[in-house]
Parts: structure tokens; sequence; C-alpha cells
């Protein structure tokens, strides 16, 4: 077996975990949930769970690829081989969120190119749902595909399959090395603008004012572990196939921690920006902060134009804004991508070349999708499925498995060997007791939630069809795959 590929430096290594873990969520989920759960109070739980499970659980992953030089699927077959299937579930779901994830970053280049005329006009809102996205009445309501947004989605998996194919130290590598220190720049220009703009103070009051009744609610602390838990790629493949790419003497610990810091500094970051920008469209406007917030794609590609509109020099503001979330998103795309690539090839010993051109051509195929007039539709479902769903219950599986059956003290003890910081009872303990009990909260409560009030008021049948299908359908996958590769290791042998 050809020797495993590894990273050039230790800041190219960092770059690009971060560069995973910051993405499309940062800047529109982060700043959402802060305003929602107590503003500057919510840092508070969220810096706890940062340092009780946003930290322990990236040095497990780190430890655990590291340790054992593969892929998801090859670390939990080095673990034991009848845990192997838990590996291919995370690669699944991975694959899933990389076929629906380019759809939104080709969503980013086409507003990279409005910006230029503000081409969504007077009315963002009826521009983004009607003119750009044809978006239809119900999920499998397709309509036609849209061509700006095939285009778009196009070039972006074409850089990623240019970046995988060029391997971890030519290809990712270097994609991160710009990407991620061209983000920060452009958000720290973006944000000495816009916070000299007139009620940009009163946005980010808004945002930091803290409410410390809401420290009461466990609700608030349970989202300050969701939101460090989806801001960080943990739990789903990534991180596992990252870190094996790390020479063997490698600073796993203080690597993990960086890479944590960054991520979350990031996070605070994009929400300055982003309430400076809503305090200067309610100032505009005459409204409130709080009746301009809002979250998700409605914040991106609706409010943000409809405040773009309102700013001196909105072409400037806009092109950055709408390139930051491209670079996010592309740089996280890549990691998910080469987070599916390498458990093939390291399962069926297929050249990097073939692998990503069939990964890539696979998920640009199930694309084609997401890029009709119910492609908004069907992303909403399967996105809320997989986050509340699949990313946790599986996160939930793993710690628990490291935990409770495999042990942690065989990981502990191969991160403290490189590492310039030990971790020890601490470690342990935040992994067993903190992280295991709020995953499993979490899960349980999103379940219970998702069975009790159908999510969004789509159709019973929509919902069973692209969203609680998912888990099961990737179990099935899992097993598939699992068994294929136990058959031919077995024909190997004979």
């Amino acid at each position: 077996m050809a020797q495993r590929e590894q990273w050039g430096s230790r800041a190219g290594f960092v770059l690009a975990a971060v560069g995973s873990a910051i993405g499309l969520g940062n800047i529109w989920r982060f700043p959402y949930m802060a305003y929602e759960n107590g503003g500057g109070a919510f840092l508070i739980p969220y810096i706890f769970a940062l340092l009780t499970a946003g930290i322990p659980f990236m040095i497990l992953e780190f430890g655990m690829g590291h340790k054992f030089r593969g892929s998801a699927p090859k670390v939990f077959r080095s673990l034991n081989a009848k845990w192997e299937w838990i590996g291919w579930m995370q690669v699944v779901v991975a694959l899933v969120i990389s076929i629906y994830y380019v759809a939104v970053i080709g969503w980013t280049i086409n507003y990279t190119g409005f910006a230029f005329s503000q081409a969504w006009g007077s009315d963002p809102k009826g521009f983004f749902f009607g003119d750009y996205l044809g978006l239809t009445g119900s999920p499998f309501e397709l309509g036609g595909i849209r061509l700006p947004i095939l285009a778009a989605c196009t070039l972006a998996w074409g850089i990623t399959w240019l970046a995988i194919t060029s391997g971890v130290r030519k290809g990712i590598e270097r994609a991160c090395k710009v990407l991620i220190p061209l983000l920060f720049v452009l958000v720290l220009v973006l944000i000495a603008r816009v916070v000299t703009l007139p009620g940009a103070m009163t946005g980010l009051n808004f945002l930091f004012q803290p409410d410390f009744s809401k420290l009461l609610d466990f609700s608030v602390w349970a989202d300050a572990y969701g939101q460090i838990f989806f801001s960080l790629s943990i739990g789903f493949s990534i991180m596992l196939a990252y870190s094996s790419y790390l020479p063997k003497d490698s600073d796993i610990n203080n690597n993990a921690a960086i890479t944590v810091f960054i991520n979350c500094g990031f996070s605070m970051l994009a929400g300055v920006m982003i309430f400076s920008v809503l305090g200067n469209m309610a100032h505009a406007t005459g409204q409130a902060v709080s009746d301009v917030a809002g979250a998700g794609v409605g914040l991106a590609f609706v409010t943000i134009p409809a405040a773009i509109n309102t700013m001196p020099a909105p072409i400037f503001v806009g092109t950055l804004f709408f390139l930051c979330l491209t670079m996010a998103g592309i740089s996280s795309h890549i990691s998910i991508v080469e987070a599916v690539s390498s458990a093939f090839i390291d399962k069926f010993e297929w050249s990097r070349k073939k692998t990503a051109s069939l990964v890539c051509a696979f998920g640009f195929a199930m694309t084609l999708i997401f890029t009709t007039g119910g492609g908004l539709l069907i992303l909403d479902i399967v996105d809320h499925f997989i986050n509340n769903l699949c990313i946790l219950g599986l996160a939930l599986v793993e710690i628990s498995l490291m935990s409770y059956i495999v042990g942690l003290n065989e990981i502990k003890t191969h991160v403290n060997a490189t590492s310039d910081f030990s971790v020890g009872t601490a470690w342990k303990v935040f992994l067993m007791l903190v992280t295991v009990a709020i995953l499993g909260y979490t899960f349980v409560m999103n379940i219970i939630t998702d069975y009790g009030t159908p999510y969004g008021g789509y159709s019973t049948q929509d919902l069973i069809s692209l969203g609680w299908s998912i888990l099961p359908v990737a179990f099935i996958l899992s097993l598939v795959l699992n068994k294929r590769q136990a058959a031919r290791s077995f024909a190997r042998i004979k």
C-alpha cells in the first residue's frame, strides 16, 4: 500500500481544519443564536460548551484519526471490525451534505455577481424566491432547472474536484492557505466599513446586551452546545480524515484547541458584521433591530441584500459579503468531499483522481435536483433532518462508543505523547458525562419536537420521504458498504 499523504505544515493543517469548521452556518446561524439566547450572556454557556465539549471532542477525533491513520470506516474498523458501519454511516451523511450544501454555495456565487448591479432590486424577497429560485409550491413539484444556479454549482463542484484530485498537500492545503486568510481579511475589511455606519452600534447592542436571566433556562445551554457541535464539523467523518494526514509527531491537543478557538472567534466576528449591517438597516428604515433580525437563508439572501440597498457603497459591501460566504462554503465543501473520497480510497485502494472524479460526478448529478424550482424546499427538509437527527445521532453514537465501550485511555495516552499540554481526568469526565448528556438530551428533544410538530408545515409524506427516511437509508447503505468490503477482504485472503 502506498504511503499515506501528509500535510506540508502545521499551519496548512490548521487552516484546512478551520476551513472545514468555518462554513455558511458561522455567518448566519451564530449571530441569531446569540441574539435569541441572551445576547452577551449567551457567550457564557457558549464558552463553557467550547471548553467542556468542543475542544475535548476535537482532541478525541484528532487523536482517533491520527492514531489509526485512516478515514472514518478505517478508524472504526481499527477499533473493532464490528464498528466499521458507524464510519460508513458518517461517510454517507457527509456525501448527502456535500450534494445539497453546494447548492447554497451556488447561490452565493450568483449573488456575488448580482452585487455589482444590485440585481435583486427593491424587493430582494420577491427576487430570491421568485425570479431567482422560481420556488414551487411543494418539494415534489420540481419545476425546471434554473440555469444560473446550475452553472454556479458546476463551478463549485469543479473547484472541489480540482482541490481533491491535486492531493492533500498540493490541492487542499494550498487552497485553504489562500481561502482562509483571505476570508478573514475580507471579513475584517467589511467590519471596518460597516461598524462606522449609522445605527451600527444599535445593532451591536442588540447582539451583545446581556440578559442574564436567560442563563437559568436550560434550553439556552443546550443551544450553546448545539451551536458548538454544528459549527465544528465533528461527528461525521471530516476531522477523522483530516487528522489522519498529520505527521506522527504532531501536537494533537494544541492543534485541536487552536482549530476550535479560531472557528469560534470567526463566529463572533461574523456576529459583529451581521448585526452592524442589521443596525444600519433598522436605522435607515425606521424599524427596530428585532424586526429585521433573522436566521438562515432568509438572512443571507433577503435581509442582507435589503440592508445593502440602504447603504452607501452598496457594491463594495455586497460583493465582499457574498465573496466571504462563497469562500467559507467552498472550503467546507472541499473537506466534506475529501472525507467521502478518503473512505473509498482506503477501502477499495482506488487512485485519488479516480475516486474524486467518481464522487464529484455522482454528487454533481444528484445536485441537479437542488437547482430546480423545488430545490430549496427539498434542501430545507433534508438539511433539518441531517443536522437534528443524523449528525447529532452519529456524534452521540461515536462519543458513547469511545466513552463506555472502547474506553478513552488509549486515545489519551496517544495524544499526550506528542502534545505540549496533556489531557487527563477532566477531559474524560467532560466527554463521558457532559458531552454525552447534552448530546443525548438534544437528540431526544429534537425527535420529540419533530414527531409532535411537523417541521416547517410540510406534509407528513414529504417529511417521511425526504427527512425521517434519511437515517434508516444511511444505515442500510452503511451495512451494504461494510458487507462489500468484508467480502472483498475475504476474497483476497483466499
